[in-house]
């Protein structure tokens, strides 16, 4: 069925491109230093913002991190819980982690910290009382719409999950109802690959969704 007159047309060619964007949402962990464009990331930030969240209550909460003293503590962070979970794998598998590039702290000129508000005002609590992980899924919300318009601009985002989120929360100050649901590096790629880069270095490769399609 064709979508009613007064609904958005969206055309072949559009549809196309969004396809070419989801498959070029990659992330990114080689970084050129060159800044972003003048308002660039605020223009980003008012896009994530249109995502979805429950009862309206937009818990995300984005903290830029700007002082270079911040950013070096996250970086020491992230080696010390890096060199903890190498130490979790057999020899063989931590040589091949440790030789992964998981972050780009150095080089990307955007550092952004997520945190979802626990316990917001905004939406009255509906639709969490049963299920208060929404909150936080919502925010995750915001973070892929906010990968999406950035890598339309040509923008790269790296994800970056081996941090321990009570020191992040303690070395930037921010209020205890806050949990941390992803640190970004954000910045235009050093190169382009439509892979993910842990299947190049043949770490995990992708399995088709079939795998993980489930009738009842």
């Amino acid at each position: 069925m064709p979508p009613p007159a007064d609904g958005p047309q969206f055309s072949l060619q559009f549809r196309q491109d969004f396809e070419t964007l989801l498959k070029w949402r990659r992330d990114v962990r080689r970084f050129r230093t060159e800044p972003l464009p003048d308002g660039m990331l605020d223009h980003l930030l008012q896009l994530a913002d249109l995502a979805p969240s429950v009862g309206n209550s937009q818990p995300w909460r984005i903290v830029v991190v700007e002082n270079q003293e911040k950013r070096d503590e996250v970086r020491a962070c992230f080696e010390t819980e890096n060199e903890a979970a190498a130490q979790e794998y057999p020899d063989d598998r931590a040589t091949r982690y440790r030789q992964l590039k998981l972050a780009g702290f150095k080089e990307a000129p955007v550092h952004l910290a997520i945190f979802s508000d626990t316990d917001p005002d905004q939406g009255h609590g509906l639709g969490r009382a049963t299920m208060p992980e929404m909150l936080a899924y919502s925010t995750v919300s915001m973070v892929h719409t906010f990968w999406l318009a950035a890598r339309a601009e040509g923008i790269g985002v790296g994800w970056v999950s081996i941090l321990d989120p009570a020191t992040i929360c303690q070395i930037l100050q921010v209020d205890g109802n806050w949990q941390l649901v992803a640190y970004l590096c954000v910045g235009y790629p050093e190169e382009e690959h439509v892979d993910p880069e842990l299947e190049r270095a043949r770490w995990q490769a992708r399995s088709p969704i079939s795998s993980r399609v489930f009738h009842r």
